[in-house]
């Protein structure tokens, strides 16, 4: 039976014998290699949770500009592009589009949301560009839009109180459409890759590419490398900033495929029992997102998918940088 009276406990442990002892050990205060083990699990990839949760609740900016002439259907690429209605044409309707006499650039901002992340996109468009019969300095309103937004960004940078958080109005990438003639780069389209290279992310694109058959599309898309080679012309992914084997590898592959052949359509039909984006012509429907068809998926996944946070880091770290480092050495000057 139990007793009520309180139990007397020693205060001194009992005697365990040495080879005990050293066999409860565990395994980590033992020294040596497996000195890094001390203290067990530690969970620094939390962090990445972290991270996730802080960007998720303060969202992403990206500016895109579209570049080409008018009826290449740049309006609808940047619709199948997001899947939403972010061209200047569907977000004012009832209004007559009609060409500028001159290059005028419109941007327009949206926030898109999907699976809990928000994007604020800004969608900059050029009506009027190439249109005209003399085009002599025709990118030059492009090149001082792009300028002055990295005007507006280095005055929030240079304050004394600075904002938290700048608004980034900065361009990321520009796409350029190029005519689908079949033959070579005209001198226009080679005068602005030129300039706006060295200043923006350029990615050139094969507008409206199902007016081309398989054998002219591959020979134009041959033909246009050749005139960026023989033009020292530098496009986007760049060559130059590629860091590691992996990155030079996958940007091998695109740059193999540039310039992208794409088709665009913002209308859905039905394809063996499936709702697909496509063109709908009298022999079959050109599925938008089938590989087979065109190559619009590969420069959605470059722009949103694997290059995106890319895009705005080169954009910083390169040409706003360099833009920078001029209108400061000008100021002390």
């Amino acid at each position: 039976g139990s007793s009520l009276e309180p139990e007397e406990h020693s205060m001194e442990q009992p005697a365990v014998p040495e080879e005990e002892e050293e066999e409860e050990l565990p395994l980590s205060t033992v020294p040596g290699p497996a000195g890094c083990q001390l203290f067990g699990y530690v969970g620094i990839e939390a962090v990445l949770d972290q991270m996730k949760v802080k960007t998720m609740k303060t969202g992403f900016e990206f500016n895109i500009m579209v570049v080409g002439q008018s009826g290449l259907g740049k309006s609808t690429m940047v619709n199948t592009l997001f899947k939403s209605k972010v061209s200047r044409k569907a977000s004012q309707p009832g209004q007559d589009e009609r060409v500028p006499k001159t290059v005028q650039l419109h941007s327009i901002t949206h926030v898109i949301e999907e699976k809990g992340v928000k994007m604020k996109l800004t969608v900059t468009d050029t009506p009027g560009f190439g249109d005209q019969i003399n085009n002599e300095n025709c990118w030059d309103p492009i090149i001082k839009y792009i300028n002055e937004q990295y005007e507006r960004y280095l005055r929030e940078e240079i304050l004394i109180t600075r904002k938290r958080k700048i608004p980034d109005t900065r361009v990321h990438g520009c796409v350029y459409f190029v005519p689908p003639t079949g033959h070579w780069l005209r001198p226009l389209d080679l005068e602005f890759m030129r300039r706006l290279s060295k200043i923006v992310n350029v990615v050139p694109v094969i507008a409206k590419a199902d007016t081309l058959t398989l054998e002219e599309r591959a020979e134009f898309k041959q033909r246009i490398q050749e005139d960026l080679r023989t033009h020292a012309i530098s496009l986007y992914p760049q060559q130059d900033f590629d860091q590691d084997p992996e990155d030079r590898a996958l940007n091998d592959r695109i740059r193999e495929k540039i310039p992208f052949a794409v088709v665009g359509a913002d209308q859905e039909h039905q394809v063996n029992g499936k709702r697909v984006l496509g063109r709908k012509t009298k022999w079959g429907i050109i599925e938008v997102e089938n590989p087979a068809h065109c190559e619009f998926p590969l420069l959605r996944d470059l722009l949103i998918r694997s290059h995106l946070q890319d895009l705005k880091d080169i954009t910083h770290n390169i040409h706003y940088e360099s833009y920078r480092v001029r209108r400061l050495s000008e100021s002390s000057r």
